[in-house]
């Protein structure tokens, strides 16, 4: 037995069908029988406790015949019927007697009346799908809540109306989103202030019935809700994800070179795969045995985005001191270039006097001694202001480390590497544990 809320209106509780199959086995002279009840379980699939039992019981022979009030309440799949008939009752010898529609499956004429009457359970319960999709599809288009799945959070439900009704509550929550992703804020950043997740953060900003929409089947329509974002708004949210994915996309290969296998030894590597970016052990690409330590690891692949944010993460809450930058970088100061140009400009007078000196044939040898050491000395003043310039380039750098989470979307990929290169020594892949090693305490 198993009953419903319609079946009990009808007049067919779990009550009413014991009582008629008791009865039946008592005409029948049968005492000894079990019974098997899913009050409050749907026809639509055999996931039901007894269920299960009862395929478990005819499969280790305890059941002569299964008894039930009416087809439907075995199933009102006709997939699932001719299973149980077919595939759990005749395949274990078990007789089958539905006492409503008068049929057992020990007559040639019960077998086939089942397959029609199975066939007509089925087509009731799409008909009844079919008139719950129409309701559905009216109360959208009529502004009302559809029903069904979660409330949106920024509101409530009203069950008297069929309305939404804002949550000032959670409005206050879903404002503070809001204007900090239009303050550009990563959502990375605002599951750390929130305590939200931020996948759960990125659908609630971008969700349509926040506009005052009834989303529906791909459809919108005008929902009779108040709004609780503007279309301007809404449209500027859009903006910065497709801003950012784009950016994310040109952030590719950044840890190149970096990530380490904690199994083997091996390196990761980036592969395009699909419309991702994956990282994996170099011992799993057979196609280069120069990279593979050993063949037969099987460590964790990554999305490359999950350890580049986690890396980002990282790298934004450290404590970054403009000191040690300058002293890792060795920065010098541009009073040191000047010194050396006037160096060098006095190098060059002293070259050009040496050469007319060569063109009046005066002391030819010493004058050749001379110009070899101050051409050396020129090549080492040349090369220093080289490294000089090289320094100053990263010293642009070094200016923008105290505020690195502000201006990095900024930067180009150069920069970023250059960043990653001087801070990050590796990172290893432990299974599900990613592992941080930095150059800097």
């Amino acid at each position: 037995m198993r009953v419903s809320t319609d079946m009990q209106v009808d007049g067919y509780s779990i009550e009413a069908q014991i009582e008629s199959l008791e009865y039946y086995l008592k005409s029948q002279g049968c005492l000894e029988y079990k019974i098997y009840n899913d009050p409050g379980f749907s026809g639509k699939n055999l996931d039901r406790p007894a269920m299960q039992e009862l395929i478990k019981d005819c499969q280790e022979d305890k059941i002569d015949t299964v008894l039930v009030f009416k087809l439907d309440r075995l199933s009102r799949s006709q997939k699932d019927t001719l299973y149980l008939i077919e595939e759990v009752f005749n395949a274990n010898g078990v007789g089958f007697i539905s006492i409503r529609e008068n049929f057992d499956t020990t007559s040639p004429f019960g077998k086939a009346m089942i397959g029609i009457l199975s066939v007509f359970a089925q087509l009731e319960r799409e008909t009844i799908l079919e008139r719950t999709r129409i309701g559905l599809k009216k109360r959208a288009e009529d502004g009302y809540w559809r029903g069904g799945g979660k409330i949106p959070f920024v509101y409530d439900y009203d069950k008297k109306t069929g309305m939404l009704v804002v949550n000032n509550t959670k409005k206050v929550i879903f404002d503070l989103m809001k204007t900090m992703r239009l303050q550009g804020y990563s959502y990375a950043q605002l599951e750390k202030i929130t305590g939200y997740d931020e996948s759960w953060i990125q659908g609630i900003l971008k969700s349509k019935t926040n506009l005052g929409k009834i989303p529906y089947k791909g459809e919108l329509y005008e929902g009779r809700h108040e709004a609780v974002i503007s279309e301007e708004e809404y449209q500027e949210l859009e903006k910065i994800d497709t801003f950012r994915s784009k950016n994310r996309c040109a952030r590719h290969y950044l840890l190149s070179g970096k990530i380490y296998c904690g199994y083997c030894g091996a390196k990761y590597r980036y592969q395009k795969w699909g419309k991702r970016i994956i990282c994996y052990c170099y011992s799993m690409q057979k196609s280069k045995p120069k990279y593979v330590k050993n063949p037969n690891c099987n460590n964790i692949r990554y999305d490359s985005f999950l350890i580049e944010e986690n890396f980002l993460l990282q790298l934004f809450s450290m404590k970054l001191n403009e000191g040690f930058f300058k002293d890792t970088l060795q920065v010098s100061k541009t009073t040191i270039r000047e010194e050396l140009n006037n160096r060098l400009e006095k190098i060059q007078k002293r070259i050009s006097n040496l050469i007319s000196l060569l063109a009046d044939n005066i002391e030819k040898r010493e004058i050749k001694i001379q110009l070899d050491k101050l051409s050396i000395e020129k090549e080492d003043i040349l090369k220093k202001i080289d490294d000089i310039k090289l320094k100053e380039k990263n010293n642009k750098t070094c200016s923008k480390i105290k505020n690195l989470e502000d201006i990095w979307e900024e930067l180009e990929l150069g920069e970023k590497r250059n960043i990653v290169n001087e801070l990050l020594d590796k990172i290893i892949v432990d299974g599900s544990t990613l592992k941080f090693y930095w150059n800097v305490g």
